[in-house]
This record gives structure tokens, C-alpha cells and sequence, in this order.
């Protein structure tokens, strides 16, 4: 059959399936449990929220929180271990983007924004600096659930999260020591190697370390002399320390340490086609410290305490130019809540550093710092109505004061659930943008002139659930103004500018959900539809890589002590492509997998294939440019998969634990 047919076929049946599928691992939307729920629903009452400060149940809270828990986490761990990106890009609206084919790195985008609206926590905390890498460097190992905020949500973080936020946070060591160890190969010559150990220490001490090596061959999958695979060669370490002391004191500790090196562009012996070499390499140190604590005082509430500091030192290389540079953060936060009749709240001040330094081009080096307070009260009225209202107020040292509101409301009648919300934010600019992470500082001029970046979104979610059967709908925008965009000045060179006009996107989200016994099915659909103003002239046009229809269908049989086996569909509908002189739309295509695991004892062994159509843009097209582009890439951008079939299987083995 062919294949462009197989994939049309099966994205009919994945959509017609949205309609009558849907998910239950993750309790993200769940509305309050009918008196006779099952025991699994009791429990998945339970998960609290981190990233929304107010510590509530996710289903109690007012601004809308997706969790993917635990047992979704182990599950997308056997798919790819030594990253976080297929476990967040399964998420209902949230698309992980690939910015730069050369080395794979990427982005994470929300609702359509672009991903450097995004904010990447850990427990709360800033630890790993922008995202175009961070997100490929995260093995999953070590996570209890994963937290996702979606729209402007700057108000509880600052300008790094206009687009909405997501939180890893880190599995809490039980009343027993455990460990466990997972061995990955894959058919693409990769492999993964990931242990974790956790324990109960003495006095309400515990902890827990984590630990990963990572390694994957480069592969010029064409046969045009250019790697569509890139090479890298990655450890990591992470130990924790965790506290808890009486009346709900607690503290937390991490400290972190990354070596990453990657290799692309093109092979050795090739050349592109000016006819000369173009080698593309990147080496990466990170090490980061966090610190959190909460500590009761009596007659006001809790004091709650938030610390963080990382360095991250790299070398790039682009052809013939070698960048070195270092991006430092800090974080200081402060702050006080409680509760006060039927009323949580919560305020404080935080003070936060972001700069970086390049030894090769010190005219684009920035230091912003960034005091500023915050406040949040959520309002009971009634069994069935919750009230929100958050703000922040920051004071950047090169963008002035900015103020970041949030209107946040929960209506529960009976079985339905209703939430709606509105926010502000803004995001300060800084030399990175998509094009100029993937090519470099050589051909960019010096900012001059920007203003911050800013926007209002808004949503509307409406659920219901009886039973097994749960589905929900929402509704969302967003207007940005004053968006940064580069802008070519001469065939070498290109500037940032802020653009004169609105970015528009608008949208809606469908997720249904069906659990039977062993047996489940998650379904889900987005529509988007984002537009810009045109760069070349009067008028407007649609923004580039944001696909109008997407959506997804996973059929899962899972059973504890016995294992799991699953299939599953994601379409990518048509995007509009920027700069691509092959094409302006990028094809449909449908992601197909399947996976298994089966559990001995101990040890279980697993299998994942994916990509099983085999589908890859150069397939289509070449991923290289006829000619350099101004900003110096050398590769359009990457609308589809650019690895295609991968087989992986592996071995993970279970020590302690109840």
C-alpha cells in the first residue's frame, strides 16, 4: 500500500476514534468524584498541585492544570529514556518543536505560542535555562508527575512564562529504600543507560539520586553527505535531599551536573552546496543548585522559601566560527500564605537574575535583573464556586516596570465543571530566538531599540464525567503585541525587531476519556488557528509550524504486576512553512507507535516501535537550503520527523520497594 494512503487511512480512524475515546491515567481535568466513585478515582483525588502555589487537588483548582502522573511517566520512559519530549508532547495542545535539524534541538510550544514563552521548572524552580536543549537533557527517570499550566502565567512566575508553564516534579522517597536500573537499545545505534535509588535517611531526612548515560551515532539517513541524526554523548547526575518536620515543615534540596557534546551538519568529506564543509558541534556544561522550604509561623501562616542558581558554559560551532559563551540565572523568592475563613492566599517578593556572556561577540551580552512582589487569593464561594485572583509586579532593568494580572474562576454544578480564565504577561527579549539558536550570533546586528514582548490570553473549559466516561472542551486565545521577528538586512545579515502589529491566535481543545477494568482509551483533538502580520508587506499570514488540526488516539491495556501493551496515533495536519523554497505547506502525516512491556518479577522487559510508517521530511524534500540563508542556517525548517522508523527495546529492573 502506499504509504502516503496508509497515513490517510489511519488518520481518519485515529480522528473518528476522538469521538468516542478517551484517557485516564492523568486526573488533569477531573471535576469532583461522584460519591460512588472507584477506589482509582479516590486516589487520583489526592494528586496536589505544585506550580499553582495554592497547594490544592488538581480538580479543586481554579486555574486549569493538566498532571500527567506517574504511571504515564513509566510509560513514556520505555519510549525514550534520556529525554522529557514525547512525555510532554502528548499533551493535549503542547507541541514539541524541533528548532534546529542540524544538532535536534527543541522547543516547547503552548497553544501555539512559540517556545520561548514556555517556562521549564523543576520542583518549582528555574534550574534549567532556556529550553532549546534543557528539554532533550531531562531523562525522565526520577519524576512523579508532571505539571502543565497553559496561557499566560506570568503573573505567578514573571516574564519567562507568557505562554503558560510546566513543572517536573520529583518523586518523594518511600518508607523503604528503593532503586531501579534501565538498560535501552535502539535500531538507530543509540543507547541509554538511567539509575535511581532513593531512601529514608534518619530524623524526617530522605533522599534519593538519579543518574543517566546517554549515547546516540550520527546517521545521514539521504545519503546527501548532510547528518539527519545528530550525534551526541550525554551523562547526567542528580541527588535530592528532602526534610519534613512537624505542622507541615519541609525543605528540599538538588544539586545538578549535565556534560553534553552533539555533532551535525555535515559529514566528513562532504560539503554543502557553496562546496565547502560545514561541521556543526555543540558542547554543554550545566550545573545547577535549588533549594525550597516551608516553614510554619504561628498567628500568620506558612513561610515559604524559594532559591536557585545555574551556569550553563557552551561551545558552539558553525562552520568555521567557534562561539563560547555562559549563561548564568539566580532566583530568590520569598514569600507568606495561608488561609483565612474560606479564603487562600498567598504573597511575597522575589528578586532574579538572567546573563549571559559571549567571548566571541561581547556586544550581545546582557545582565537583566529583575526585583519584583506577587499575590494570589483564591475565594470559596459556596460548595461549589472558587474565585482567583493573582498578579505581579517587576521592575526589569532594561524593560521597566511590567504588571501581570490573572482572573482565574471554578464553577462546579453537579457533574459538570466549569472554568474560565484570563491573564496578561510579558517576556523580556534576548538574542534567541529560534533562528538565531540554530545558526549562531555571527550574522545578527546588535539589539538595539526592543520592547518587551506581551500578551493577554484567555480560556474557557467546560467538563463532565459519569462513571468511566469523562470528556471536556475548551476555547482559547491569545494576542501578543510587539512580538520580536528577525528581519533580513542584507544577504548576511539579519536584525531583531519588535513587529509592528498584533499576533492573533485562537483555538480550541476536545480530550475524552474512557477507562474499563485493565482497558483504556485517551483520545484527543486541537484546532488552531494563528496568525501574524506579514513581513513582507500589508496583510497577514498564518504562523509558520503551527498545524491547524492535530490530534490523537491511544488504545491501552494495562495490568500491575503483569504489564502493559499499547498502540497509539498522533496526526499532524498542514503548517504553514517561512523561508522554505521546496514548499509552502508541510504535508499531513500521522505518528504511529506501539509498545510492550511485560513484567517478570523484578525485571520486565519492553519494546517500543515508533514512527512505524516511516515517516520522514526528507522523504519529500531535502533538509538542505540550495543557499545559506541570511541569518546563516543551512537547513529549512522541520515540519515532520527527520529520524524516522526507530525500533527500541531494553530491560528495566526493580530492587526494594513495598
Amino acid at each position: 500500500m502506499d504509504a502516503r494512503i496508509a497515513v490517510s487511512q489511519v488518520s481518519l480512524v485515529a480522528l473518528g476514534a476522538l469521538l468516542v475515546t478517551a484517557a485516564c491515567d492523568a486526573q488533569a481535568q477531573a471535576p469532583a468524584q461522584v460519591d460512588d466513585a472507584p477506589e482509582h478515582e479516590e486516589k487520583a483525588d489526592e494528586i496536589i498541585v505544585q506550580a499553582t502555589r495554592s497547594q490544592r487537588r488538581v480538580q479543586d483548582e481554579p486555574i486549569r492544570v493538566e498532571v500527567i502522573p506517574r504511571e504515564e511517566i513509566e510509560e513514556k520512559a520505555i519510549m525514550r529514556p534520556g529525554a522529557i519530549a514525547m512525555l510532554v508532547s502528548e499533551t493535549a495542545g503542547v507541541r514539541v518543536q524541533v528548532t534546529s535539524p542540524a544538532l535536534g534541538a527543541a522547543n516547547i510550544r503552548i497553544q501555539g505560542l512559540t517556545g520561548r514563552y514556555t517556562q521549564l521548572l523543576t520542583d518549582g524552580l528555574p534550574l534549567y535555562g532556556g529550553q532549546s536543549l534543557g528539554l532533550l537533557q531531562i531523562p525522565p527517570t526520577d519524576l512523579g508527575q508532571v505539571e502543565v499550566i497553559k496561557g499566560a502565567a506570568s503573573a505567578l512566575y514573571g516574564g519567562s512564562a507568557l505562554g503558560g508553564v510546566i513543572n517536573l516534579v520529583s518523586r518523594r522517597p518511600g518508607e523503604d529504600a528503593e532503586a531501579e536500573t534501565l538498560f535501552n537499545l535502539t535500531t538507530r545505534n543509540g543507547q541509554d543507560y538511567t539509575a535511581y535509588a532513593a531512601a529514608p535517611l534518619t530524623a524526617g531526612f530522605s533522599g534519593s539520586i538519579t543518574g543517566g548515560y546517554h549515547r546516540q551515532l550520527r546517521h545521514d539517513l539521504d545519503d546527501d553527505g548532510w547528518i539527519d541524526i545528530p550525534e551526541h554523548e550525554r551523562w547526567t547526575a542528580r541527588p535530592r535531599l528532602f526534610w519534613e518536620g512537624a505542622r507541615g515543615a519541609e525543605a528540599y534540596l538538588t544539586l545538578g551536573a549535565m556534560e553534553e557534546r552533539r555533532v551535525g551538519g555535515t559529514l566528513s568529506g562532504s560539503t554543502t552546496p557553496d562546496g565547502l564543509p560545514f561541521p556543526q558541534t555543540q558542547e554543554t556544561s550545566r550545573f545547577d543548585a535549588g533549594l525550597t522550604a516551608t516553614i510554619p509561623i504561628d498567628g500568620l501562616g506558612m513561610l515559604n522559601l524559594r532559591n536557585a542558581a545555574m551556569r550553563q558554559d557552551h561551545d558552539h560551532r558553525f562552520g568555521a566560527v567557534l562561539e563560547t559563551d555562559r549563561h548564568e540565572s539566580f532566583l530568590s523568592e520569598a514569600s507568606l500564605s495561608g488561609r483565612t475563613g474560606g479564603a487562600s492566599w498567598v504573597a511575597g517578593v522575589a528578586y532574579q537574575e538572567d546573563a549571559f556572556r559571549s567571548e566571541t561577540f561581547p556586544q550581545f551580552d546582557y545582565s537583566y535583573r529583575v526585583p519584583g512582589a506577587f499575590a494570589q487569593v483564591e475565594q470559596d464561594v459556596g460548595a461549589d464556586l472558587v474565585l482567583a485572583a493573582s498578579a505581579r509586579y517587576d521592575d526589569h532593568s532594561e524593560y521597566g516596570v511590567q504588571f501581570s494580572p490573572r482572573l482565574s474562576a471554578l464553577y462546579r454544578p453537579g457533574l459538570w465543571t466549569i472554568r474560565a480564565s484570563v491573564g496578561q504577561g510579558y517576556f523580556a527579549p534576548t538574542p534567541f530566538v529560534e533562528e538565531i539558536d540554530a545558526a549562531g550570533l555571527s550574522r545578527l546586528e546588535a539589539l538595539q531599540g526592543l520592547e518587551a514582548e506581551t500578551a493577554t490570553t484567555a480560556s474557557l473549559d467546560v467538563g463532565w464525567a459519569r462513571g468511566p466516561l469523562e470528556w471536556s472542551a475548551t476555547l482559547f486565545g491569545a494576542d501578543l503585541d510587539d512580538v520580536t521577528q528577525l528581519v533580513t538586512t542584507a544577504p548576511d545579515r539579519v536584525r531583531l525587531n519588535n513587529v509592528d502589529g498584533t499576533t492573533r491566535v485562537r483555538g480550541s481543545e476536545l480530550l475524552l476519556r474512557y477507562c474499563m477494568g485493565d482497558y483504556k482509551l485517551t483520545g484527543s483533538y486541537v484546532f488552531i488557528d494563528a496568525t501574524e502580520p506579514d513581513p513582507a508587506g500589508a496583510g497577514r499570514r498564518d504562523v509558520p509550524l503551527t498545524p491547524r488540526h492535530s490530534g490523537g488516539v491511544v488504545a491501552m491495556w494495562e495490568q500491575h504486576g503483569r504489564g502493559r501493551l499499547g498502540i497509539e496515533a498522533y496526526y499532524t495536519g498542514q503548517q504553514a512553512l517561512d523561508d522554505n523554497p521546496y514548499r509552502t505547506e508541510g504535508r499531513p502525516y500521522v505518528h504511529l507507535g506501539v509498545l510492550g512491556e511485560i513484567t517478570l518479577g523484578r525485571a520486565s522487559l519492553f519494546f517500543n516501535a515508533e514512527n512505524i510508517l516511516d515517516v520522514r521530511q526528507t522523504d519529500d524534500d531535502s533538509l538542505l537550503l540550495p543557499q545559506r540563508a541570511a541569518d546563516g542556517r543551512w537547513t529549512v525548517d522541520a515540519w515532520a520527523p527527520t529520524d524516522g522508523f526507530i525500533f527500541n527495546a531494553g530491560v528495566r529492573l526493580r530492587f526494594g520497594g513495598a
